[in-house]
């Protein structure tokens, strides 16, 4: 997961601080982070780069800021309030300030998580409206691509820090939660064929850093080749392949337009090991070459 996570291919972490300005926004980002968890491991990992309030997830803990815990794979336990939720594959865990908690995964299957820690009046609001609910902590928008995107989007703002980043990343996090509410309600509403396709989505937007495996992908999914073609062709108007491609385009404008990555490590990012081939396809799919799409950007 190299554009998730900077640091290292299995966890990512940043607690941030913010100015009185900031704090105008009406909301900030306190905190974001990315871990992979393999079975029969310690929980939480690299426990001693989290600060002493963060690291009794496990056992027990109170934040004084909301969270929203997002596991992708494998399977776990959130107790809070007194009460217990299985946590599954798509499942949202939303934490409040001064409720107690914990969570964890089951040893046997670890879990993939990608969390984002935020606090302010606007996030009050929304509690105070009841668009977010402590009645309510568990949701269950399931695997979708979206909101893994705007995962990716906060931990480049919380990694580069560039001018503005407090406001960028508390915007993203507005947006990740309405994407949150409306991806459940997606869910509960869906067929079978528009879930499968969702599915896919995600499977590919989570690697994005590799190859396709389509194979992979089928078997995930208990379908066969052929079916996942021609219903994901029928909903996109795109083969998969085709639309993993253009995934890692539109990934690659992102990153390009950061302004401080070459395009060689642009192109290894996105798992392209030949930096020529990778401008090529670019310019085939924009109509510019990556060095005119990121000096047309700084514009």
């Amino acid at each position: 997961m190299q554009s998730h996570a900077p640091d290292s291919d299995t966890s990512f972490s940043r607690y941030l601080t913010w100015s009185e300005e900031d704090e105008k926004w009406q909301l900030v980002c306190t905190d974001a982070g990315y871990n992979e968890v393999a079975p029969n491991t310690r929980y939480p990992p690299k426990i001693e780069d989290h600060p002493r309030a963060f690291k009794s997830v496990a056992v027990g803990r109170v934040l004084s800021e909301y969270q929203l815990i997002y596991v992708t794979k494998g399977e776990g336990e959130f107790r809070t309030e007194g009460k217990e939720y299985p946590v599954l594959p798509g499942s949202i865990l939303f934490l409040f300030p001064g409720v107690s908690h914990s969570y964890k995964p089951l040893v046997e299957t670890g879990w993939t998580e990608y969390w984002v820690g935020f606090k302010g009046p606007f996030a009050d609001k929304l509690k105070e409206n009841g668009f977010i609910d402590p009645a309510r902590p568990l949701l269950n928008p399931g695997l979708q691509k979206d909101i893994l995107a705007l995962y990716s989007r906060i931990f480049d703002q919380v990694s580069t820090q560039a001018p503005l980043y407090q406001i960028r990343a508390s915007s993203l996090v507005i947006g990740l939660i309405a994407e949150i509410l409306a991806g459940e309600r997606r869910a509960a509403q869906s067929s079978h064929s528009e879930q499968l396709v969702s599915k896919a989505k995600f499977l590919m937007q989570e690697h994005i850093d590799g190859e396709i495996n389509l194979n992979g992908i089928c078997d995930s999914l208990g379908v066969s080749t052929s079916h996942l073609n021609e219903v994901f062709k029928a909903y996109t108007a795109m083969t998969p392949y085709q639309y993993f491609i253009s995934i890692k385009i539109h990934r690659a404008k992102e990153l390009l337009e950061r302004g401080d990555l070459p395009i060689k490590e642009v192109a290894f990012l996105l798992g392209f090991n030949d930096e020529y081939y990778f401008s090529r396809l670019f310019k085939n799919k924009t109509g510019l070459s990556p060095s005119h799409w990121s000096s047309s950007s700084e514009r």
